[in-house]
C-alpha cells in the first residue's frame, strides 16, 4: 500500500463520519443524495445489474472483457477493492483518476449537506455522477451487499439483471436461511427486465422464479434455458437458438465455466458478437480470484521450483470451489501443499476448513489489515481441531519465508483484506 496522501483521501474520511453504521439497508438516503445531485442515476448508459453470493465479480470481469472486445466503452462499478479504492470505479475503460474522484467526493459530500450517509451510499453516489458525466456504451453494476435494498438499486429498469449462485454470507444482515437471503438477492428483479440465474439451490431458485413471474420478466436460467461445459478443452455453450464452441476462460477454477455461462447469455441478449465472446474468455483478468502470482518477493522467496496461488474466497461457496481447485491441481500435478490462512471474526473458521479436510497440508495462519481479523493463535486452534498440522507466523512474509522444504504448492486465503495485502507487496500484481 502507499503511504502518499490521495486527492480523494480526506472526503472519504469525511463522509465515513456520517453515519455510525457500516452497514445500514435502505434506499431511502441514497434516493434523497442522488435527487440533491440532480439524479445522475436516470443518465447513465444501459445497466447490467448484478447480484449474488458468489461469482459476481468473475462474471463482470468476463462481461468487461467481453464487451471491450466488441468494441464498447464500458463502466465498471465493483467492491470491495483491495489495494487502492479507486480499483471500484472503471469510467469508460479506465479506473477513475484520483482528481476525478476527489472531485465527484466532494460534490456529493456538499449535497448531502452533513445529513446521514453510509460511507458505500455516499462512495456510490459518487460514482453514479461519474457514469452520468462520461458517455459509455454500457455500465457493469456490482450490489454491495443483498440487492433489495443495496444503493445501488436505485436502477429503475436495468438492460439485464444476473443472480449468481446464492450462499450464506453476511447472515446478520441478509437473514439466516437460504429463501431469506435469496429475497434480497432476486430484489434487483425489476419489471419487464431479462434476468439470468446461475444454478441455485430449490429454495433459492423458488424465490427467483416467483420474483420474476411477479415482475413479468423473462427468466433464463443455468441448465434449463441455457448451459456451458467443458469439452475437448474448449467451452460449449448452448441454448435455445445456438450451440457455440468457445475458448475456455482464461480464470482459473472449473466453476469459472458457470460464471462464464452467465456472461455469454448476457453478451447473446445485448447482440455481441461470438468472436468478442471467445477474445473476452481469452483476456478476462480478475485478481485474487484463484490468481497465480508469478513475481513479487513472495514468489522470490520460496525454493524454486514452488507455485503461489492468492484466493479471497471466505464464506462456504468459496471454499467449496477453492477445494475444487487445489484437488485438480494436485490431481494434475502433485506438491507438498501449505496453506496460509487468515479470516475475519464474522466468518466461521470451523466451517471454512471443514471444506479442506482430507488434503495433506500444513496451514500456517497470519493476521492482516483488518481490526476485525481473528487472531492467528486461534484461527490456528480452530485448523487443529479440523486435524491440519497449524502453526501462526507474525505475518504474510513471514510465513512464506519459513517455507523452505520445496518444490511446494503455497495457497494464501480466507479474506480479500488478507489478498490486498499481498498484492500491495508485489505492485505489477494490482489491477490496473
Amino acid at each position: 500500500m502507499t503511504d502518499r496522501l490521495l486527492p480523494f483521501d480526506a472526503p472519504l474520511e469525511r463522509l465515513k463520519a456520517l453515519h455510525p453504521k457500516k452497514i445500514d439497508l435502505t434506499l431511502d438516503r441514497m434516493l434523497r443524495v442522488c435527487e440533491a445531485l440532480g439524479n445522475p442515476q436516470e443518465r447513465m448508459p444501459p445497466v447490467i445489474h448484478v447480484a449474488g453470493t458468489n461469482g459476481k465479480g468473475s462474471t463482470l470481469a468476463l462481461l468487461r472483457a467481453i464487451a471491450e472486445a466488441q468494441g464498447l466503452r464500458v463502466h465498471v462499478y465493483t467492491s470491495p477493492h483491495l489495494v487502492r479504492f479507486a480499483e471500484r470505479i472503471r469510467v469508460a475503460g479506465h479506473l477513475i483518476t484520483d482528481d476525478y474522484l476527489a472531485d465527484v467526493l466532494d460534490r456529493v459530500e456538499k449535497a448531502n449537506a452533513g445529513q446521514p450517509l453510509t460511507f458505500f451510499e455516499a462512495t456510490t453516489a459518487a460514482a453514479f455522477l461519474a457514469f452520468a458525466e462520461v458517455e459509455a456504451d454500457v455500465l457493469l453494476l456490482e450490489t454491495g451487499l443483498g440487492g433489495l435494498l443495496d444503493a445501488t438499486n436505485i436502477i429503475r429498469a436495468p438492460k439485464i439483471s444476473i443472480i449468481t449462485p446464492i450462499d450464506y454470507d453476511h447472515q446478520a444482515f441478509l437473514g439466516n436461511d437460504l429463501t431469506t437471503i435469496a429475497k434480497q438477492k432476486a430484489g434487483i428483479i425489476k419489471p419487464g427486465c431479462p434476468v439470468i440465474s446461475a444454478r441455485q439451490a430449490d429454495e433459492a431458485e423458488a424465490v427467483i422464479e416467483r420474483a420474476a413471474l411477479k415482475a413479468r420478466s423473462p427468466l433464463y436460467t443455468a441448465g434449463q434455458g441455457f448451459e456451458a461445459h467443458e469439452e475437448n478443452g474448449r467451452l460449449v455453450f448452448q441454448d435455445e437458438d445456438a450451440l457455440l464452441d468457445l475458448s475456455l476462460p482464461r480464470l482459473p477454477g472449473a466453476h469459472q465455466i458457470d460464471n462464464a455461462a452467465l456472461a455469454i447469455k448476457a453478451a447473446r441478449l445485448m447482440g455481441w458478437s461470438s468472436e468478442a465472446m471467445d477474445q473476452g474468455l481469452q483476456t478476462a483478468v480478475w485478481p485474487a480470484r484463484m490468481q497465480r502470482l508469478k513475481a513479487g518477493p513472495l514468489v522470490a522467496a520460496l525454493p524454486e521450483g514452488s507455485e503461489l496461488w492468492l484466493d479471497g474466497g471466505h464464506n462456504p461457496h468459496a471454499a467449496r470451489a477453492l477445494r475444487a481447485h487445489i484437488d485438480r491441481l494436485q490431481a494434475r500435478d502433485a506438491k507438498p501443499l501449505h496453506l496460509i490462512c487468515g479470516l475475519i471474526n464474522t466468518k466461521d473458521a470451523t466451517e471454512f476448513f471443514a471444506h479442506f479436510k482430507g488434503l495433506e497440508a500444513r496451514i500456517t495462519c497470519v493476521a492482516f489489515s483488518s481490526e476485525a481479523v481473528i487472531p492467528p493463535a486461534e484461527l490456528a486452534a480452530k485448523a487443529a481441531q479440523s486435524g491440519f498440522v497449524a502453526s501462526v507466523a507474525d505475518s504474510v512474509t513471514d510465513a512464506v519465508v519459513h517455507i523452505t522444504a520445496g518444490p511446494t504448492r503455497v495457497l494464501i486465503c480466507g479474506s480479500l483484506y488478507l489478498a490486498g495485502d499481498v498484492l500491495a507487496l508485489s505492485p505489477d500484481t494490482w489491477p490496473s
